[in-house]
């Protein structure tokens, strides 16, 4: 169960957020703003990914713990 959550956390993530604000501007007039910035060739949207992936939890083989007694009697 913790891994279908999980799962659908990390699809919902993924989704692309649309842009809930919309220009009240009734103007034709369009601007268009470009920003780009240098990541010296490292794209930090895989490292994150992969820290998502961390917190997926692993199935753990069982452990199987084995425990004897002796019964001693003393006369």
């Amino acid at each position: 169960m913790k891994l279908l959550k999980t799962a659908a956390v990390l699809a919902a993530l993924a989704l692309p957020v649309a842009a809930s604000a919309q220009d009240s501007n009734t103007t034709d007039t369009t601007q268009t703003t470009t920003t780009t910035t240098e990541e010296r060739g490292f794209d930090w949207g895989w490292l994150g990914l992969l820290g998502l992936a961390g917190l997926i939890p692993r199935r753990q083989e069982p452990v199987h713990t084995v425990h004897t007694t002796t019964n001693t009697t003393r006369r």
